[in-house]
């Protein structure tokens, strides 16, 4: 019963402070469009990781190699940070400094910068499981999309890996024999967890204490034909812009959105990825059912050639000499396989979120595009 007491609660969800908030997004606007990491310190409260403070780390000139996997994608340094040496000695100085002014220095994991959703990578899992495994078991990933927080709504979601990729990651085996056994899917690689931003009460009161003009509860109407032409063009140095007779143009704006468009290229270039891939996996499989026919009939062979010697009374030969004669070719990982799927399925949901405002205006003005559909 005292084991039961003393095991700590599963995560339920991150709790961030405004302080980490303003931190990240400045760091990651100031590094936008290269990648930027840091650390987040704070505590674990029953279940709730709450981070009170977060550091970038240094640059560095080359990333440590931890020996676990090879990324072949570009040298990234700075996706790579959180692995190096020297940050991972910088992270602990900082956390023995905030110890001795008795501020919150647990770790609690790390955060990264992404551009349009693209940040499911090894680099990633990577960071994530060296945190987990090696670190704290309990930490998570923040990562912070800037090219979606600049539309005006902040994109910041935590991750985690899960225990069951966690397993797999660490026997390093994403075979198809050892996928179908444990029935590992691209789905179960990422956990995300509910994320909310917390505000000190002080902080709180100040904001309610804020001077502001009470908002006009009539709208006033317009006197004359020129007050509503000053109105309605906002080129006009009496145009009221607050008014509800201001007509807002970009709702009528039927061009694509750049963000849908640029979300597109990139779902198409992983889809061409993942096509690759699999041209390499059915190379393989080909190269496999040559090598193994090779195989059969030499035993084929080789047994007939025992037979013949068994009635001659001579001495047989032996049948497993095909295991160095012949060399199986090795199964490529389909670790990079499920990333890029997930990263896929990443993408269509972004796609699947902005085309939601534009499929409504076409839908809308359908007729005046589709000739011989007109109302006339």
């Amino acid at each position: 019963m005292a084991e039961a007491l003393s095991k700590p609660e599963p995560l339920r969800g991150v709790q961030l402070e405004a302080l980490v908030v303003m931190k990240i997004i400045k760091h990651c606007s100031q590094a936008f469009p290269t990648t930027a990491t840091g650390f987040i310190v704070g505590m674990d409260n029953k279940g709730i990781l709450e981070a009170t403070n977060a550091f970038p780390y240094p640059a560095v000139d080359v990333p440590s190699a931890d020996g676990h996997h090879d990324s072949n994608s570009g040298t990234n340094f700075a996706a790579a940070a959180p692995r190096a040496k020297a940050n991972v000695a910088y992270q602990n100085e900082m956390i023995r400094n905030l110890r001795e002014v008795s501020i919150d220095a647990n770790n609690v994991g790390w955060y990264t910068s992404a551009n349009m959703g693209s940040f499911i990578n090894l680099n990633l899992i990577e960071n994530q499981y060296f945190f987990q495994k090696d670190l704290n078991e309990r930490t998570i990933a923040l990562v912070h999309d800037v090219s979606r927080s600049s539309q005006g709504s902040l994109s910041l979601r935590a991750f985690r890996l899960s225990p069951h990729f966690m397993t797999a990651y660490k026997e390093n085996k994403f075979n198809t024999e050892t996928l179908q056994k444990s029935g590992l899917r691209y789905q179960d690689i990422l956990v995300e967890l509910p994320l909310q931003i917390h505000n000190s009460h002080i902080l709180t009161s100040f904001l309610h204490q804020l001077p502001v003009k009470p908002a006009s509860s009539t709208i006033p109407l317009p006197i004359s034909l020129a007050d509503i032409e000053a109105r309605i063009n906002p080129n006009s140095s009496t145009a009221n812009i607050g008014s509800s007779l201001y007509p807002n143009f970009d709702s009528l704006d039927l061009s694509i959105d750049p963000f849908l468009e640029k979300t597109c290229d990139l779902l198409l270039d992983s889809i061409e990825s993942h096509h690759t891939e699999l041209n390499n996996y059915q190379y393989y499989q080909r190269q496999l059912a040559r090598e193994q026919n090779k195989i059969t009939a030499w035993q084929t062979k080789r047994k007939a050639e025992n037979a013949t010697r068994q009635l001659a009374k001579q001495p047989l030969l032996p049948e497993d000499e095909w295991q160095r004669m012949f060399k199986l070719p090795t199964e490529p990982s389909r670790l990079d396989v499920m990333l890029n799927s997930r990263q896929i399925e990443q993408y269509a949901r972004q796609i699947d979120g902005f085309t939601a405002g534009i499929s409504g205006k076409m839908f809308a003005v359908k007729n005046n595009l589709l000739p011989g559909d007109s109302l006339d």
